[in-house]
């Protein structure tokens, strides 16, 4: 039970540290753009993370992405399976602060799967991870912010041609209207995507015990993933919430204007394709990151004025932050595993 315990509050730590890492991700562009202070800007795209945990539980009516975390790792396989959770959750909170300190916007949810798979690989070798469902995450580092950029870039050209004839400052106050609707939208993204994979975490971890504690009590008792308590979604919405108001200032610094500068109208584009592309993963049921879309969404916008307009110096950064996120994050949560299974 402790162990159990453990895992619960590492999961909601993950969550809250998810949070103010990933709070550029939707305020970014709206704070870089005036249209929102900091301090706004924080308190609502929070507000809207919360929101999330009542669009995907009446309105979409599940948690699909939470439900392909849980099967990233057979943990049928795994002999003592709260070791792995707890390393890999150790490993993920450990790369997100390192990342968070250095302002790099690394995906903090290929942090948690890639710590997941790693600690599931040194507990029982590579039968214990499923491959097919790592195999669509990592084609979606990929996917995911080109899918943004092109989304980006088209929405940019057609909205542009909309208001070719609008004059330039009523255009611009707007679009910085318009920005807080799409940041909202993006924020909400955020949190339907981000929240469901530490439910994912925590909810293998209570099938697990299940299985092998048949008195537990009611509300920590899962046998499948149609059990989900609504205790679970909660806290991590909450959480991922509440770690969104703490913010992100150093990433905020990168994404919202050391890609490309971003102005009301291109600051709107970037978020629309964002929050569209996080839309479309959440039907898929694919976790990915909202950094990496958002991400390939300026830069797409940012390209439309010309390619010279991206920072191609600070994306490549980003690019070998995207690629190193998975394999350095399971070699962390390898080491974890082996100290924690040596110890105990």
């Amino acid at each position: 039970m402790t162990l159990l315990i453990i895992i619960i509050a590492l999961a909601i730590v993950f969550d809250f540290i998810n949070g103010f890492h990933d709070a550029a991700n939707s305020i970014a562009t709206v704070v870089s753009t005036k249209v929102l202070s900091p301090t706004q800007a924080v308190i609502w795209a929070a507000f809207f993370n919360f929101v999330a945990y009542f669009i995907a539980k009446f309105i979409i009516g599940g948690f699909g992405i939470a439900n392909t975390v849980s099967k990233t790792v057979d943990m049928n396989s795994i002999s003592n399976p709260s070791h792995v959770i707890i390393a890999g959750l150790v490993a993920a909170i450990s790369w997100n602060l390192i990342t968070w300190w250095l302002g790099i916007p690394s995906s903090s949810s290929h942090t948690l799967i890639g710590g997941f798979a790693g600690a599931a690989i040194a507990a029982s070798g590579f039968k214990a991870v499923h491959s097919g469902v790592i195999g669509i995450i990592v084609l979606f580092i990929v996917f995911a912010p080109v899918l943004g950029m092109v989304g980006g870039n088209i929405i940019t050209l057609i909205t542009l041609y909309i208001v070719r004839k609008s004059k330039p400052g009523k255009m611009e106050r707007w679009f910085k209207r318009l920005q807080l609707i799409s940041s909202a939208l993006l924020s909400i993204g955020h949190g339907l995507n981000d929240s469901q994979k530490v439910m994912g975490i925590i909810a293998a971890a209570l099938i697990a015990y299940s299985h092998s504690n048949p008195n537990v009590h009611p509300l920590l008792k899962m046998t499948s993933m149609n059990e989900m308590h609504d205790w679970i979604p909660i806290a991590c919405f909450t959480a991922i919430a509440l770690g969104t108001v703490c913010g992100g200032w150093k990433i905020m610094k990168t994404m919202g204007n050391r890609i490309t500068k971003i102005t009301p109208i291109e600051g709107f584009c970037a978020q629309t394709a964002s929050y569209i592309t996080l839309f479309i993963t959440e039907i898929l049921h694919v976790p990915v990151s909202t950094t990496h879309v958002i991400t390939g969404s300026i830069i797409g916008v940012g390209s439309v004025k010309r390619l010279s307009a991206v920072r191609w110096g600070v994306t490549k950064d980003l690019l070998w932050a995207w690629i190193l996120t998975i394999p350095i994050s399971g070699f962390l949560a390898a080491g974890v595993y082996l100290v924690i299974d040596f110890l105990f």
